[in-house]
């Protein structure tokens, strides 16, 4: 796991967003400075909310409101206040989080937040290394963004935004005021060799979730042992339970652990660093949850590929998804899935308009298929593989 075990888990729920009137007292001047507008207002915005802090009026983790909030205040672009945040992100007065926002932190602390490593961020990497092998010296010029872009291998806007942040760092200067204009200046080759990774080793968020859950795995469970409920995890990695969710759905595509619906949860099935699978027979006969979620639709399916192969013609009309809702039993979302997957196989057609509805354009064959239990007790599993015997 990562050294850091100070990070906190947000809740939406919990956070107060702040009005964008509190903004609105002193706006800063985009018309007489030399600097660009996304430093202008970053500059401004960092005086704020110190300000704001300190008189009581914002409180730490307060929500800030949205870019285009922010963009329909002072007349700017979104991307312009993207790029602003960003800056203010750098000098370390907010931090964002996906699905939440940006919000206020403590300028004198790190980040408190578990987030993904982003392509600004590899960017930045790439090109301190750029200036380490390159040559430079306190004084140099740097080219433009757009060849800069170009040597480290990402676009454009992603390279921009990370000279913002390097010029935050006071890395770089800017030497004029159009950020695309030609030309950078290094300040200081003071440059943290640690921040100079290889990208190819950089990992996302999930992917780091998933090597913690691993090392969860080998030291605290075995063969057979639950996983703990997806809440639990993300409590005690501070992560949401997307990146959970993701990071365990990696553990299932690595054969580490078998999810499995209702009260039996999701079960360890190989242990990291080991070869080989569970050979318990009721892993081989469970079915996944991912397949037995599917069931209830397959059910419905044949149904109707029945019904189809006695009834219909090509050509002709199924009743409506309510129709059969009503007759089955059944939610008109399940009618409706099953609908979709059979015109996924072919053999029905949507129309719309005044004379469409669903129509057959091929006969099933029906056949009887085997299903794998949606539940298996251990006990009645030792009894099955006497049969399989």
């Amino acid at each position: 796991m990562e050294n850091r075990t100070d990070y906190t888990l947000v809740k939406k729920t919990e956070l107060a967003k702040i009005n964008i009137n509190a903004f609105k007292s002193s706006l800063p001047d985009l018309k007489n400075s030399e600097e660009a507008k996304s430093i202008v207002i970053g500059t401004w915005l960092a005086e704020r909310i110190k300000n704001g802090i300190k008189t009581g009026e914002f409180k730490i983790s307060g929500v800030l409101p949205s870019k285009s909030e922010f963009a329909y205040l002072l007349g700017v672009s979104i991307g312009t206040m993207q790029h602003a945040l960003r800056y203010l992100e750098d000098l370390g007065f907010v931090e964002s989080k996906q699905c939440i926002g940006t919000m206020i932190k403590d300028y004198t602390k790190p980040s408190s937040l578990r987030k993904l490593t982003s392509k600004r961020d590899l960017a930045i990497a790439e090109i301190k290394r750029y200036i380490l092998n390159g040559g430079f010296k306190t004084g140099s010029y740097l080219p433009s963004s757009r060849t800069i872009a170009t040597i480290i291998g990402y676009s454009n806007n992603t390279t921009r935004l990370a000279i913002d942040a390097l010029v935050a760092e006071k890395i770089l200067k800017r030497r004029f005021k159009n950020s695309r204009d030609n030309g950078w200046v290094i300040l200081s080759m003071d440059i943290d060799c640690p921040a100079v990774v290889n990208t190819q080793n950089s990992k996302t968020l999930v992917e780091k979730t998933a090597k913690d859950l691993e090392e969860i795995i080998a030291k605290e469970l075995k063969i057979g042992d639950k996983m703990p409920p997806h809440h639990d995890l993300a409590e005690r990695l501070k992560v949401s339970l997307k990146t959970v969710h993701d990071a365990l759905q990696l553990l299932v595509n690595n054969g580490y652990i078998l999810p499995r619906r209702g009260t039996y949860g999701t079960t360890v099935i190989k242990l990291p660093g080991q070869s080989g699978l569970s050979n318990r027979p009721e892993d081989r006969i469970f079915a996944p949850a991912k397949d037995a979620a599917m069931y209830h639709y397959e059910k419905t399916q044949d149904y109707i590929k029945k019904l189809i192969a006695q009834n219909y013609e090509i050509g002709d009309k199924l009743p409506s998804i309510v129709s059969f809702a009503k007759e089955l039993g059944l939610s008109p979302n399940t009618i409706r899935t099953a609908f979709q997957n059979l015109a996924k196989d072919g053999y029905l057609v949507f129309s719309r308009g005044r004379y469409g509805g669903t129509f057959v354009i091929d006969i099933p064959e029906v056949e009887t298929q085997a299903f794998k239990w949606l539940s298996v007790n251990p006990s009645f599993a030792k009894e099955y593989q006497n049969i399989e015997q």
